[in-house]
């Protein structure tokens, strides 16, 4: 995976205003579970398909907070959140994260 690391709130906001989609991924370095679910979207092409952005809960926590307000999902860590045109399409968190089900979400998407 080719992450590109989620930084800001204005970055955050020209994710969400693309209509293309956009995976998120919400990750705790301090949580084993969230190391095998990076580790699993790691050995994955996921980004070859869409922009991927890694979002370090414990340096942007205010960031994980925007997102959950903004797309009315339940914070949860570690979270992957498909979005595009604003809105959140597809969420999944801890071990249910899978680089395939993600696929299939992709594939209903674009």
């Amino acid at each position: 995976m080719n992450w590109i690391a989620l930084q800001s709130i204005a970055q955050l906001e020209e994710i969400l205003s693309r209509q293309s989609p956009s995976l998120l991924f919400k990750h705790s370095t301090r949580c084993s579970i969230s190391s095998v679910a990076l580790e699993r979207l790691n050995k994955s092409s996921l980004s070859d398909r869409v922009n991927a952005y890694l979002l370090d809960l414990l340096s942007y926590r205010s960031i994980s907070d925007a997102i959950a307000t903004r797309l009315q999902v339940h914070h949860e860590s570690p979270q992957v959140l498909l979005v595009k045109n604003g809105e959140c399409c597809y969420d999944e968190s801890h071990l249910s994260i899978t680089a395939a089900d993600l696929e299939k979400e992709l594939d209903k998407i674009l």
